[in-house]
């Protein structure tokens, strides 16, 4: 299938972006087009005009804290995978980005692409949910953080409000000792995930997270961490409290996920870390 007609721009820097994409209702941002391509050949999105943000140099700019590494969201996957960018978390970035698709996607896709689409089962919405992650968006109104866990409200759908952007996402970095931990369940290589799960035992800063992802629906932290960390519950207990509504079977490819990403993490999930 064709796209229906659109208009397009290159915007020459943020605020000229902004305003583009403030003049319509029907603009959108276009970076990598690895996920909004398709849906424009199918005609699930029918934009009037698309600004296309990918070289913008306040998007592709990566700036180092002692705390935290913050990411323009044009920043592709296949450059956070081979190190062009400095990795906040040791290595864990790297990892995530090599299993996202195939390198023609990782050549292209963009991190704040993938966020702002916020497809359920993609990696980057429960690894940086994982990770205590913040969403930097810019907009008419200036510019706002957002708790990752809090940008992604469901399927398909954030925080971002007519005219926004998301222009960064910001990394903490994690303090000595941390454990982690990342499982993904999909049938072949370039597949969406059918479940996932995240584990962050970060002490140092008080960080512990459990996180399920491929839910249907945005990234679910889990309020029972300390419990399956000290061995108290077990991730079938934790997932069917967090998930009622579902089947035993429904739930099992997640307990699963959870199960193993505690394991990555270096923790026994019938017995606790003992960190």
């Amino acid at each position: 299938m064709k796209p229906a007609p659109f208009a397009y721009a290159v915007a020459a820097d943020l605020d000229a972006a902004l305003a583009q994409l403030a003049a319509g209702e029907t603009a959108k941002p276009v970076a990598g087009n690895q996920s909004l391509g398709p849906m424009l050949n199918l005609r699930l999105a029918r934009p009037g005009l698309l600004v296309d943000i990918a070289r913008l140099p306040a998007l592709r700019a990566v700036e180092e804290g002692a705390d935290a590494v913050r990411y323009g969201a044009a920043i592709t996957h296949a450059e956070i995978e081979d190190g062009e960018v400095p990795d906040a978390t040791g290595g864990w970035l790297r990892a995530a980005a090599a299993g996202i698709a195939h390198r023609a996607v990782r050549n292209r896709g963009t991190l704040g692409g993938s966020l702002a689409h916020a497809d359920p089962a993609a990696d980057w919405a429960v690894v940086m949910t994982g990770l205590c992650a913040t969403a930097i968006v810019e907009g008419p109104e200036g510019a706002r953080r957002v708790a990752m866990e809090d940008f992604l409200t469901g399927a398909y759908a954030t925080t971002l409000r007519p005219g926004e952007l998301l222009a960064a996402v910001e990394v903490p970095r994690p303090g000595p000792g941390t454990q982690w931990g990342y499982w993904k369940f999909v049938r072949q290589v370039g597949e969406f995930a059918k479940a996932s799960a995240t584990v962050l035992v970060d002490r140092a800063h008080g960080r512990l997270r459990c996180t399920l992802g491929a839910l249907g629906t945005a990234p679910l932290v889990l309020p029972q961490a300390e419990a399956l960390l000290a061995g108290d519950c077990t991730p079938a207990e934790a997932v069917a409290a967090a998930l009622p509504d579902r089947t035993k079977e429904g739930r099992a490819l997640h307990e699963v996920a959870l199960a193993r990403a505690l394991s990555q993490a270096g923790i026994d999930s019938a017995g606790g870390s003992g960190a």
